[in-house]
C-alpha cells in the first residue's frame, strides 16, 4: 500500500482514540483532521519500515496537548467536563456499566488514562505505547499497573482482585 492508503486504514482507530481523549464528536473530529493533514505534510519525515500506527498517535497526541494549552477554558479533570455528562451509547454495551466504567476512565490521572487508552482500547504493545507517551516501556508498565488498580476502586471493587467484572475487558495482554 502507499502512504496514503496505509493512513487511511488507521483513521478509524485515530478517531477512536481522539474520542476517548477529548470525550467530544467534533473536537474529535477536528483533532483527527489536524492529525491527518500534519501527517501527509511530514510525510517525508517518515520513516519506512518504522510503525505509521505510533507515528500518527503520537501526531495526534502532540496536537491534543497543544490544543489543551489553547483552551484555557477546559481541564482535561474538570467535574464539569463534557464526557462527564455524556450519554452512554445505546445497544452496545449495558448502559448503565458502560457510563460506571467511562465516567471511571476520566477520574483517572491524565497519564494513567492514556496509557489504558492506548493498551486496552487500542490494543497497542507496551512498546508502541513507550513511543506514543514518549516514556520507557517500564513507565507505560506501571502507569498501566495504577489505572487498573484506580478503575478496580472506582467501580467498586475489592482492589487486586480479579474477576469477571466491567473492568475485565481493560485487562489486554500486551503483544510485544
Amino acid at each position: 500500500m502507499s502512504f496514503e492508503g496505509d493512513l487511511l486504514a488507521h483513521l478509524p482507530q485515530l478517531r477512536r482514540y481522539a474520542r476517548a481523549l477529548t470525550g467530544d464528536r467534533a473536537w474529535a473530529d477536528d483533532l483527527v483532521q489536524d492529525a491527518t493533514e500534519r501527517a501527509l505534510n511530514r510525510a517525508k519525515s517518515f520513516h519506512a519500515g518504522t510503525n505509521l500506527r505510533a507515528w500518527l498517535f503520537t501526531i495526534m497526541r502532540n496536537l491534543y496537548i497543544d490544543q489543551l494549552r489553547g483552551r484555557r477554558d477546559i481541564a482535561v479533570d474538570d467535574e464539569t467536563a463534557p464526557w462527564r455528562q455524556m450519554a452512554a451509547p445505546r445497544g452496545e454495551v449495558d448502559g448503565l456499566v458502560l457510563r460506571d466504567v467511562q465516567r471511571a476512565l476520566y477520574c483517572l490521572p491524565v497519564e494513567q488514562r492514556e496509557v489504558m487508552l492506548l493498551v486496552c482500547v487500542e490494543e497497542m504493545s507496551y512498546q508502541e505505547a513507550s513511543v506514543v507517551l514518549n516514556v520507557p516501556t517500564g513507565t507505560v508498565m506501571s502507569r498501566l499497573s495504577r489505572a487498573r488498580e484506580h478503575m478496580r476502586v472506582l467501580l467498586g471493587e475489592e482492589p487486586g482482585r480479579s474477576k469477571a467484572s466491567p473492568t475485565s475487558s481493560l485487562k489486554v495482554v500486551s503483544r510485544s
